[in-house]
């Protein structure tokens, strides 16, 4: 239902059907707990902060973008690049749109830097599964933080 909701919300111009998302994620996190299905929990925290992003992206706070930092990091407990690599770049992606989004509100040069990081950090994990598609978007991510930089 989460997952519906947000590509639903994401293609809208309200916010509705995103916080409809985000509660429903924040309710399979009560199902999927990290004891009992610790990758599906990773999962659900990967989603909710997706829901999360688009939302702080929308508004003109940072308070989403920090629950959507929170939600990453949270998957990252589970989705640790030795155990899971590609998942693990993937919340890269991710933390690196939330942290590009936080220096196009405010201009905060760590945020610009911190998601270069996470690129960089994604695309060595991409060029060494040779997964070709995600090292375009990596180099897509860091073309886009370099023109920030301009």
């Amino acid at each position: 239902m989460g997952a519906a909701r947000e590509t639903v919300g994401e293609r809208e111009d309200g916010t509705g059907r995103l916080e409809e998302a985000v509660t429903a994620f924040r309710d399979a996190l009560k199902e999927w707990t990290r004891k009992r299905v610790p990758l599906d929990w990773a999962t659900a925290q990967m989603n909710l902060g997706n829901a999360l992003a688009i939302l702080g992206i929308r508004e003109a706070g940072t308070g989403r973008l920090e629950e959507a930092v929170t939600a990453y990091r949270d998957a990252l407990k589970e989705y640790t690049r030795e155990r899971v690599p590609l998942d693990w770049a993937m919340v890269q992606v991710h933390l690196v749109n939330v942290e590009c989004a936080f220096f196009d509100k405010a201009q905060d040069v760590a945020r610009r830097d911190a998601a270069e990081a996470y690129a960089r950090a994604a695309l060595a994990v991409f060029e060494e599964a040779g997964a070709s598609r995600y090292v375009q978007m990596s180099e897509q991510q860091l073309a886009g933080i370099a023109a920030r930089r301009a």
